[in-house]
């Protein structure tokens, strides 16, 4: 590590490491391509790094674990009924159509794409998902409710004995407030809500990160509209081609992440 070196790094480049090995003596010569294959094949490789959090909720797993009940088919540890249906809800804020300050360049041989790092801002859309998608100008109760209303009014959610919803706590739908609004107007709804923190819960946001790569990147729109045209026909397209998510993590996989966390955080006897 380049601290070892009294170098103000946090990390070498592949360059630097060929560097360091010759002027250490390590080897007498050495490619790049055979070093980077030597440091890919290491078992511990410090220079990789993943950000991450530990849960905050005092009461994660308490929340946590009805929702992955509810993706194995069980709530309450009873069986869902085929009258039963299970949504995930979430905003995907701010999408953005980015009006290029030039024209991208198409694909040549030997050369990618080009895409103009300066843009003009076009605005913003918030879509909403579970393959029930809506574009609107901001997030917030109305636009939520909106969202709702399309889901409980179409079959077969409509003639539903429950339509358990888990959704995170967003503004427009955490708290009891919350509950008893969308209860009052669609009896049948359940709301579900995620831990704070813990929207990997959620399986709405796999949609989020396949709309990423496939309908935003890179994000070269004229406008709002061509923006909301092509999130609405990757919807439909998406209905067309798409597979269940294989969920695999399960209450038990829960509870041995929590212990796991919960060892991190003892502190070592004095």
């Amino acid at each position: 590590m380049p601290h070892r070196f009294g170098l103000p790094l946090s990390r070498f480049s592949l360059s630097e490491i060929q560097r360091e090995v010759l002027q250490q003596g390590i080897v007498a010569s050495i490619s790049g391509a055979t070093l980077w294959r030597w440091l890919s094949q290491d078992a511990i490789r410090p220079w990789r790094y993943r950000s991450w959090i530990f849960p905050r909720d005092p009461k994660f797993s308490e929340k946590a674990g009805p929702i992955l009940d509810l993706y194995e088919g069980v709530w309450n540890r009873t069986p869902l009924q085929p009258t039963d249906f299970v949504l995930s809800a979430d905003e995907k804020t701010s999408i953005q159509a980015r009006q290029r300050r030039h024209r991208s360049l198409p694909t040549q041989p030997e050369r990618p794409m080009l895409v103009e790092t300066e843009y003009q801002r076009g605005g913003a859309w918030v879509c909403r998902a579970k393959v029930f998608g809506r574009c609107e100008a901001s997030n917030g109760i109305a636009s939520f409710d909106r969202l709702v209303s399309d889901v409980m009014s179409s079959e077969p959610y409509r003639s539903a004995t429950r339509v358990f919803w888990i959704m995170d706590n967003g503004s427009g739908h955490r708290g009891s407030r919350a509950i008893r609004r969308l209860q009052t107007q669609w009896p049948t709804i359940i709301p579900v809500h995620t831990p704070v923190h813990a929207s990997w819960l959620n399986q709405v946001e796999i949609y989020f990160s396949i709309i990423q790569r496939k309908v935003l990147t890179p994000n070269d729109f004229t406008s709002l509209t061509q923006l909301e045209d092509r999130l609405l026909q990757f919807q439909q397209h998406y209905q067309q081609i798409a597979a269940p998510f294989r969920w695999t993590f399960t209450r038990k996989d829960l509870a041995a992440l929590l212990l796991k966390i919960a060892l991190v955080q003892i502190e070592p006897a004095a």
